[in-house]
């Protein structure tokens, strides 16, 4: 099959480059579909009833995460010119529009601030009883002209406790402006265009004023997916510049560093192609496809080449030494990344819907660089003048042969060694991997320095944070929202929540109902309370806007009820806690909860994005046993289709558990908790490791049968041909993604430096652990199945095909017409 392959490669050398790259050239096409993803989510599976309950609450209430926030710590804000320049902003972002491309309608422009709420533009109740509803009137409806003025005002705002705690804190001397900016528009690309211009207004008061503190969701996603968006070239950089650097000190030519840079680079376009025909947006994980297909690419390029070089040597035929390649290399790359394949493909099934999507996308891209670079090489290198002294050298350095004598002495004589070195690291392994905890946080990927943690925190200790917390209250009967009884028990929560430092001030029905109140009273504020029974006839159709004469729109209520009256919401904010204190927190206001609002008549949900986020955190415990078990046993069933051996199975696994182990420990130890980037640790460790026991143990097979069934020659010769190619691709696994490091992204950063450990550990396992333990397993590991014919050769260099008749087709065409 693989001679057939190469005869119709070398044969169609045109096809083969104009299919490649009309494929290309559509990838490249479907590439310009591909979207960041700004917002947080997608590990929570779509089925889980935390989710359905938030979308619920969102088609009742709208989303909850659309508000950016600006903080001051100041109290010369309230002296007349800071004030006067903070509403002045206020009215500046009001009036920002960004202009928008909308294809055949032309240019337009869209507003990005939908309103404002801050100490300077607040509003009060004012009583119109001709028709019998409150209107909406400015507190502040133009910069005051003297301080006397100003101190008025703000007595007038502090008189209103509806905004206290809410809009300023005096305990901090803090104050706070929201902005409920265009969810629709920070939904899309626009928006890091939006968002630079409210920046620049903002930095433009604080650089003339007073210091001014980011935050918010919206200004959150937006920062973290311009980073993605800028480590998703940085990382492919570092990627290809690591990996070319290893090629040529490697292979001592331009040539070759170029072209398989040149074959990886076509990976990495048909990778985000494939991204765009499915519709996904990249995300933290996302972003790791071009730089991790740039990282496998190489290694196949390593392989093919080496074994074109070697094939050279020996016969001095350019074509034949390329057909060999494909003939010898071709199976093993398939297999190799087959199996790396089945490793990402683990992902797939895991409840995590970006998880998924990076194990549908990954997958793929493990093939795609088997097919292009089985490809490409052989065309590529059959225009190319034959390789020189100096690209062959390589092959020969005496260190090579130093190193392999090492090796053979070491797993022949120094078991015992290597033996308690493993149980040591598989003990220390077992006790880290009980450490390890899933505790996340919304930020918790960025460095603490990172000013958008520094924002957040800022947040916290003066208003209790800005992550949405929410909690939907279902009476079950149409206007049961609005009746006393259930009044008198949202105030009673209210109360509750107040216990809780990590949660802001709460908002609800009942504090639009005593606000207005209030302002019925004309603004008294001991008339801050809920309405008694003899005030509901003259009181309550101004709050509801349902009195004689009253038009639509008058109803205060509104934001805090459904249509029907039935659902009504408890609204606050909550610190960035993490999943386990958040976790905790929630436990214990469950049963609280229970005893106000009785089960058998109420349904209340506590939701928001920080309960999603925590649903969806404690999904990736169970996450990251399921795939890597699924891993291993998807890879078990590769091995037993290729050895037919149980025994065999079980050694080959032997030296990539204890990596895996290992690198759970460091995790365990070393306080890295578990988060969509370091769960996928495990499966890319683990279906890389084990190709180098593939190719070991596919030579062992190999030497056993040239030797007679001799364990301990097959082992040593085995050692001696494949440690050098599993040394190799180690080494540029390592370096390709030890560059992950330079990330702003803890979780990146970790998922770096722990594949790279585990790739190193693995290189040690299967060159010092494997073959040891064939040599002590002897006669034991080789069983009657594994003495029979394996369903897949995959080195057979007894196979005598004559290349000798193997000829370019444009070769013959060249020989006709010289003949004519």
């Amino acid at each position: 099959m693989w001679f057939q392959l190469s005869r119709i490669i070398l044969r169609n050398r045109v096809a083969v480059v104009l299919s490649l790259a009309l494929v290309t050239l559509f990838m490249a096409w479907s590439s310009r579909n591909v979207e960041l993803h700004y917002k947080f989510g997608g590990i929570l599976p779509t089925t889980d009833s935390a989710y359905i309950d938030y979308q619920k609450f969102i088609e009742t209430f709208s989303e909850d995460g659309n508000v950016i926030v600006l903080g001051t710590e100041d109290k010369r804000l309230y002296e007349l010119n800071h004030f006067n320049a903070w509403y002045e902003l206020g009215e500046q972002l009001k009036g920002l529009t960004i202009a928008i491309d909308s294809g055949k309608t032309g240019t337009h422009e869209v507003q990005i601030v939908d309103s404002i709420f801050s100490i300077a533009n607040v509003y009060n109740l004012k009583r119109n009883d001709e028709k019998k509803r409150f209107e909406l009137d400015r507190v502040i409806k133009e910069k005051p002209s003297t301080q006397a003025e100003l101190d008025d005002k703000i007595a007038q705002v502090k008189s209103l406790p509806f905004y206290d705690k809410l809009l300023y804190n005096d305990n901090t001397n803090s104050t706070m402006m929201v902005l409920f900016v265009n969810n629709k528009l920070f939904s899309s690309e626009n928006r890091v265009a939006a968002l630079k211009k409210v920046k620049a207004e903002v930095d433009s008061f604080a650089a003339e004023h007073i210091a001014v503190h980011y935050s918010g969701l919206p200004f959150i996603r937006t920062l973290v997916a311009s980073k993605v968006k800028k480590e998703l070239s940085m990382f492919s950089i570092m990627a290809g510049v690591v990996s070319a650097i290893f090629l040529f000190y490697f292979f001592r030519s331009i040539q070759v560093t170029l072209y398989s840079m040149l074959i990886v680079a076509v990976c990495v376009v048909w990778g985000l192609g494939c991204i765009g025909l499915f519709g996904y947006k990249i995300t933290v994980v996302m972003g790791l496809i071009p730089p991790l297909i740039i990282v496998l690419g190489i290694p196949n390029c390593v392989f093919l080449i080496n074994e074109y070089h070697q094939e050279f040597l020996i016969h001095r035929n350019k074509i034949k030494a390329l057909s060999r390649m494909i003939t010898k290399i071709g199976l093993a790359n398939f297999l190799t990344n087959f199996n790396t394949a089945v490793g990402f493909a683990a992902f797939m099934f895991v409840s995590s819907p970006i998880l998924g999507e990076f194990g549908v996308i990954s997958t793929i891209a493990s093939m795609v660089v088997f097919v292009v670079s089985i490809l490409l090489i052989p065309v590529i290198f059959s225009y190319l003048p034959d390789p020189e002294t100096k690209h062959t050298r390589h092959l020969e350095k005496p260190w090579v042969a130093k190193w392999s004598e090492r090796l053979i002495y070491a797993v022949n004589y120094k078991r015992p060694i290597i033996y308690s070195a493993s149980l040591v690291i598989i003990v220390l392994g077992i006790i880290g991997l009980i450490r390890i905890k899933s505790t996340g946080y919304i930020v918790d990927d960025l460095p603490k320095n990172d000013p958008i943690v520094q924002d957040l925190q800022f947040f916290e200790r003066n208003f209790s944070g800005v992550m949405p917390f929410e909690v939907l209250i279902d009476t079950r009967k149409k206007n049961g929202a609005t009746r006393d009884a259930t009044l008198r028990k949202i105030e009673k929560l209210q109360r509750v929540l107040t216990e809780y430092p990590a949660i802001s001030k709460s908002l609800s029905i009942v504090d639009a109902v005593k606000f207005g109140r209030q302002s019925f009273y004309n603004g008294e504020e001991s008339e801050y309370k809920l309405i008694r029974n003899e005030e509901k006839s003259f009181i309550g159709p101004y709050i509801t806007g349902t009195g004689k004469g009253a038009k639509k729109g008058g109803n205060i209520l509104k934001a805090f009820v459904d249509a029907d009256k039935q659902k009504t919401r408890i609204t606050a904010h909550i610190a960035d806690l993490g999943t386990v204190e958040l976790n905790r927190l929630i436990e214990e206001l469950e049963p609280r909860i229970d005893s106000i609002f009785d089960p058998s008549d109420y349904d209340v949900t506590l939701t928001g994005t920080s309960v999603v986020f925590l649903e969806g955190t404690n999904y990736l415990v169970s996450d990251l046993i399921e795939s890597v078990i699924l891993a291993i046993i998807g890879i078990a069933l590769l091995m037993a289709f290729l050895f037919s051996s149980v025994r065999m199975i079980l050694v080959s696994f032997i030296p990539n558990i204890i990596p895996l182990l290992l690198t759970g420990a460091i995790m365990g130890y070393a306080g890295i908790t578990v988060k969509p980037s370091t769960i996928l640790v495990f499966g890319i460790a683990f279906g890389i490791a084990i190709d180098n026991t593939i190719h070991y143990l596919a030579k062992y097979r190999y030497e056993l049968r040239k030797n007679g069934w001799n364990v301990a020659e097959a082992v040593n010769e085995a050692l001696k041909d494949a440690w050098l190619s599993i040394f190799y691709t180690s080494v540029i696994l390592f370096f390709g993604f030890s560059v992950f490091a330079a990330s702003e992204f803890g979780g990146t950063v970790a998922l770096g430096i722990l594949t790279a450990t585990t790739i190193a550990v693995a290189m040690f396992t299967n060159v010092f652990l494997l073959p040891a333990i064939l040599l002590s397993l002897d006669k034991a590991a080789i069983t009657k199945a594994f003495r029979e014919e394996p369903l897949l050769v995959i080195y057979d260099e007894e196979v005598d095909i004559n290349f000798e008749h193997l000829e370019l087709a444009s070769k013959r065409k060249d020989a006709n017409n010289e003949a004519l």
